[in-house]
């Protein structure tokens, strides 16, 4: 057997596998994003039950297998149950894993896309800024992350100052200042319409939690 490795991760999605195992996408700073198997996870007694669903993020201890790695140990350090507990914020959670899982890929570094997970997701637990700014800025900020973000987008003549400032601010914002602004609703209009053009311009596919985000988003509107 090979000897365990210790990542340091978040779950992305997790489904049942067999009776009581439960096959889960972890995206870890260390090995990128890499599915592993938790035996007995679905067990009432399970170790694993908790640490074995989407959201949960911590140090898991894992082997290498042939096809995918078993999952044996977690510590986690933060369940994000705020998000869970509150469905809009969940329905944004999901889609931003799903995000990261589009973006990320086995035995590459994970870490800049993990860190900016955790830190959207810590984002939706305090509610400001608004979901769909932070949404908008996720995206961008992936897409950046990615080498896919054009830059000359920020200079763009038809867009207000305000709108082109608030785009290079994101494009040089580090974490800790990513998600600490506000813009009026004639600003975030123009900052959402150019993220959601590149959307459809840059990503090749769809997603089944945006499709969710977006019935709920249109109607609250």
């Amino acid at each position: 057997m090979s000897d365990a490795l210790h990542v340091t991760g978040m779950v992305l999605t997790a489904a049942p596998s067999g009776e009581y195992d439960r096959r889960i996408v972890l995206l870890t700073s260390e090995r990128g994003k890499i599915t592993a198997f938790a035996r007995g996870a679905r067990r009432t007694n399970s170790p694993l039950l908790a640490a074995a669903n989407p959201f949960a993020f911590g140090t898991f201890t894992v082997y290498e297998g042939r096809n995918a790695y078993t999952l044996v140990r977690a510590e986690v350090s933060n369940y994000f149950t705020e998000v869970k507990e509150d469905f809009e914020a969940a329905c944004y959670g999901c889609y931003f894993m799903e995000v990261a899982e589009y973006y990320t890929r086995e035995n590459l570094d994970g870490s800049a896309v993990l860190n900016l997970l955790y830190a959207t997701l810590r984002a939706l637990t305090k509610k400001a800024p608004d979901n769909e700014l932070i949404r908008c800025i996720f995206e961008m900020k992936a897409m950046v992350l990615n080498g896919e973000y054009p830059y000359d987008v920020v200079q763009n003549p038809s867009l207000s100052e305000s709108a082109r400032y608030a785009l290079a601010f994101v494009l040089q914002a580090p974490l800790q200042k990513l998600y600490t602004f506000t813009l009026a609703p004639e600003v975030f209009s123009e900052f959402r319409g150019v993220q959601d053009r590149l959307n459809a311009m840059q990503i090749d596919r769809s997603f089944k939690s945006l499709k969710i985000l977006r019935a709920m988003v249109d109607g609250i509107a």
